[in-house]
């Protein structure tokens, strides 16, 4: 089967496979542990802090280990919630949030808080005017993802972060699509918090980063708390963190050349659709999403339907985010970005990888254009 579902997960790298068995023989100790087996796995778990700082310009002080995105997004809203100095409720964000962030805001509605959903373009993107038309004086906090998991939009998380300091507004921003794609750099930058995710970059599943801005005075919201500077409970997993680590080097080391190909290898798809271009849309603009992560829509067919099919023909694909699947519903995304809800439901995605070749883009585009043969 050909794998075209690396925004969903990404396999293992061998290196990340190798990191992961050697540190979990040699550095298997707790690392809160007084002798020198859990001081070994203590020494680790910081060069693994430092070096995951590095990687997008902080200090290794505001790096704190987690289960992965969904964890690092709701730890980091709610210790932004309990640390803002500013009175009030209102938090602004969008419908494109995923769907850890989206969930978490009904609960917050219903203890009070208010939420302003702003719009988008058709391209997924945020305008900075729009964000500030609408900042209230009890405006506490933004929450916008860097890159949506379906079209890939890319949002100006600097600028947004910019713009709310002079409000004295928390911005979080989830970059569990962006890290190793796009270079995030926190070191003049005002994001209050960031999510990042082990899986999307060819770690392990279950391990993950937050980075909070040591600026702020941060509250832990689990009290008495020992590990992770009392941010998150629970024995660290070193080996996880350790392969994760070594995940995003090599991913980082070669972000640049990779980029460079998923855009000959979206550009090659295209060509290859050309003469079905009545039929099949390309969702969000070549300019302002990143590469790797393609939505579309084929006219008359349901999305779920063409990923089926796609899946008898020994191809993995999906119909948008894999936390949200099985919900039976159009994609909040599509919506948002104007297709009713029609053509919200012919929504598919598929996103490619390190492993991902040219030759597996034409046979993909040959299979979509038997299945339009076939139905339409």
């Amino acid at each position: 089967m050909i794998y075209l579902d690396y925004a969903a997960t990404t396999p293992m790298s061998d290196e990340a496979l190798e990191t992961f068995v050697t540190a979990s023989k040699n550095y298997f100790g707790n690392e809160r542990s007084l002798h020198d087996i859990g001081s070994n796995a203590s020494l680790l778990l910081e060069a693994c802090r430092k070096q995951l700082a590095e990687f997008i310009k902080a200090s290794p002080a505001s790096i704190y280990f987690t289960s992965g995105g969904t964890e690092s997004n709701l730890i980091a809203i709610q210790t932004l919630l309990k640390s803002t100095k500013k009175v009030g409720k209102h938090i602004l964000t969008t419908t494109l949030e995923h769907s850890s962030i989206s969930n978490y805001l009904q609960v917050l509605k219903e203890q009070g808080y208010e939420i302003t959903y702003l719009p988008v373009t058709n391209n997924g993107n945020i305008s900075l005017e729009q964000i500030s038309d609408a900042i209230r004086e009890d405006t506490i906090l933004g929450i916008f993802q860097h890159v949506n998991s379906e079209i890939g939009a890319i949002q100006p998380i600097d600028e947004i972060a910019n713009l709310f300091k002079r409000s004295n507004i928390l911005l979080h921003c989830d970059c569990v699509q962006s890290f190793g794609k796009l270079e995030i750099d926190v070191s003049n930058s005002e994001i209050s918090s960031l999510s990042i995710s082990s899986h999307k970059l060819y770690g392990p599943k279950g391990v993950g980063a937050l980075y909070l801005n040591p600026k702020l005075t941060c509250q832990p919201i689990y009290p008495g708390t020992s590990h992770e500077s009392g941010i998150r409970p629970g024995t660290v997993n070193v080996p996880a963190i350790a392969s994760f680590v070594t995940a995003a080097g090599h991913l980082i080391n070669n972000r640049s050349e990779e980029q460079a190909r998923y855009h000959q290898l979206k550009k090659l798809l295209k060509s290859q659709l050309q003469d079905v271009q009545h039929l099949v849309k390309f969702e969000g603009s070549d300019e302002e999403c990143i590469p790797n992560i393609i939505g579309m829509r084929i006219i008359g067919l349901e999305g779920q339907f063409v990923m089926l099919e796609c899946n008898r023909h020994q191809f993995a694909i999906s119909t948008g985010s894999a936390c949200a699947i099985g919900m039976q519903k159009p994609s909040e995304t599509m919506l948002a970005i104007g297709r009713n809800q029609h053509e919200a439901k012919q929504f598919f995605r598929i996103s490619i990888g390190k492993l991902t070749a040219e030759e597996d883009l034409k046979q993909f585009s040959s299979v979509l254009k038997l299945i339009i043969n076939q139905n339409l």
